[in-house]
């Protein structure tokens, strides 16, 4: 079974003064701006690292969900960020690293089973086996 998933962009000018818009089929982004300003000068509007941190941290927090409930554990809440590293290199730009943070809260759970499920899900999400830099993980269980 594949399943598909759109994005978009439209893009008007040149790099430095241009600007563009992204979408989502499902519409949760709607002609959300981005351009170089948004993406190296910090200006209001979105970027390819942030979307690409947002669909980290949701894929990487469903994983997780996903496999403790295989355990039979359902956490009462899981928060993640992902921090995507964009860096200069070799004369262009690359995503060099991103670092997961999770909380989670979860009570009843053995940490040796909880470390061994969340380094599978870090492991198994579909986004970190796309991306194809370092990725690490900080996380801290409350139980």
């Amino acid at each position: 079974m594949t399943i598909h998933k759109k994005g978009q962009a439209h893009w008007e000018g040149d790099i430095k003064k241009g600007k563009g818009t992204i979408s989502t089929e499902s519409g949760a982004l709607e002609k959300q701006p981005y351009g170089f300003n948004t993406r190296f000068e910090g200006k209001p509007g979105t970027n390819p690292e942030e979307l690409i941190g947002a669909a980290h941290s949701a894929c990487f927090s469903m994983a997780l969900s996903l496999m403790l409930g295989e355990a039979g554990h359902t956490p009462e809440s899981i928060d993640t960020v992902a921090d995507v590293s964009l860096d200069k290199v070799d004369g262009g730009f690359a995503i060099t690293s991103v670092a997961l943070q999770s909380k989670v809260k979860l009570p009843g759970i053995e940490k040796a089973e909880f470390d061994k499920i969340i380094q599978a899900a870090k492991a198994g999400c579909p986004i970190s086996k796309l991306l194809k830099t370092e990725i690490t993980l900080d996380y801290q269980l409350e139980n």
